[in-house]
């Protein structure tokens, strides 16, 4: 499966600045897979270690931390020798600390070798280990990071075959709306989506069998093994309250809360006692935290209060299947349906902004009368991107912050065609495109007075 992460994997073989690189992302989303890819399409050979359960691996990296010795032992053990146009692959790299802090040496003494390593919590130990003042392990400015997600939209049309069509709407959304037949057919294929979610394993079955009991299945294995990682690798006093706010997150967003109600996950509890368990699920790739932003200014992180925030998940599969929810609310009619149908389509348009970013978008609101989903920064603007499950364009809330802020761009995101003006529509499957969209030259009709659709 194609993945887009795949072309920084290949513009970081190529920089003059390299460093070993670190892949950090959520247990399950392909990290391991797409380095294998990547070492047989670009180098002369690839050497695979993991940590995990490899005693003798550890022993290597334990006399001292000179890479060439660590190479040369490294060479015995795979029984050839590793060169300059080797990719070496270290995984679970969490498992050994002197082979992490090895990483600072490769970087200063070895730059030739190309050194790559992925880990499960990864991120975590960064987090935690950025907070302390003595016995890192952690390389700090000696590394390259980069994070990978669950696959977004985009890649999973490829995995299933729709590459015409990612060609055909790449194509013709600059220049408004798209066919009724490719836009049925995006809307179709987003349907599914909701339904299976990104993580690869889970696209796979899909792809290759079209059994949706299946994917379910693959669901719950992967929180299951989220669920064990509370217990293993987070400490033992937050453990039931990660469980209670992982839990608690799809009912919260069904209710369309404009924040999360810590009382709500663990009765009488306040942010003062969850906030290290939140930190533990956002620092894991497990939860994105998207803060409440008060004033619309740049730069947008400066005004906002990071303790009030929105919490979604790293994939809306999993989401789905979390909250207990049938595949057949999503892909057939069910009035049933209506009220979580919303909580669905933004935690997409989450996942779909976050594929290829490192940064969290806000929302907005104002003295609890008006909200705006997201709020993106993009270049030199801040966007306002209000969501609609269906194709409804009027957005009470949009227009509030339309008239106090005067924003250059604004964005319902929506079932509805692509209109390109100052508050233009996307429709919710090309949200891959957002960055591009508004960066793209108005139409006459679109800029100052023009018409700016009924919101």
């Amino acid at each position: 499966m194609e993945r887009q992460i795949y072309g920084k994997l290949v513009a970081w073989k190529d920089s003059p600045r390299r460093k070993p690189l670190i892949l950090r992302g959520v247990r399950q989303c392909g990290k391991t897979y797409i380095l294998k890819e990547f070492g047989s399409r670009n180098y002369s050979d690839v050497v695979y270690f993991t940590f995990e359960r490899n005693s003798t691996l550890q022993q290597v990296f334990e006399k001292d931390l000179d890479p060439h010795r660590i190479v040369k032992e490294l060479s015995v053990i795979v029984g050839r020798k590793i060169t300059e146009d080797t990719l070496i692959i270290f995984d679970e790299i969490q498992f050994s600390k002197t082979a992490l802090a090895s990483l600072k040496y490769f970087c200063d003494e070895a730059p030739e070798y190309h050194v790559v390593c992925a880990g499960s919590l990864l991120g975590v130990m960064l987090a935690r280990d950025s907070r302390r003042d003595e016995q890192r392990s952690f390389p700090v400015g000696k590394v390259n990071i980069l994070t990978m997600r669950p696959m977004g939209f985009r890649e999973f049309l490829l995995a299933n075959g729709k590459g015409m069509l990612v060609d055909y709407v790449e194509e013709e959304y600059a220049f408004g709306a798209l066919s009724d037949a490719m836009l049925s057919e995006c809307l179709t294929q987003y349907l599914d989506y909701l339904c299976v979610g990104g993580m690869p394993e889970a696209v796979d079955c899909w792809v290759r069998e079209h059994d949706m009991g299946e994917v379910e299945r693959i669901h719950r294995d992967i929180v299951t093994s989220y669920e064990g990682d509370f217990i293993k690798h987070a400490p033992p006093s937050m453990v039931s309250k990660i469980h209670s706010i992982w839990n608690d997150i799809p009912m919260q967003l069904s209710k369309e809360a404009r924040r999360f109600i810590f009382g709500h996950a663990v009765p009488g509890a306040r942010s003062a006692d969850l906030h290290e368990a939140v930190q533990w699920l956002v620092d894991a790739g497990l939860v994105h935290k998207v803060d409440v932003v008060k004033d619309i200014k740049v730069p947008l992180k400066a005004y906002s209060d990071s303790a009030t925030y929105k919490l979604y998940y790293c994939d809306v599969g999993l989401l789905r299947t979390v909250a207990g929810l049938d595949s057949s609310s999503i892909l057939l009619p069910d009035p049933n349906y209506r009220e979580f149908k919303g909580s669905m389509a933004k935690n997409f348009v989450l996942n779909e902004l976050m594929c290829d970013s490192e940064s969290v978008p806000f929302y907005w609101t104002s003295e609890g009368k008006a909200e705006v989903d997201f709020i993106v920064p993009v270049r030199n603007m801040n966007v306002p991107i209000e969501v609609k499950s269906e194709d409804c364009v009027r957005a009470a809330s949009l227009k509030v912050y339309v008239d106090r802020f005067s924003p250059e761009r604004a964005v319902i995101v929506s079932k509805k065609n692509v209109r390109l003006s100052r508050i233009g529509y996307l429709p919710l499957p090309l949200m891959w495109l957002f960055r591009d969209f508004v960066g793209l030259e108005l139409p006459v009709e679109g800029v100052g007075n023009g018409p700016e659709g009924p919101v």
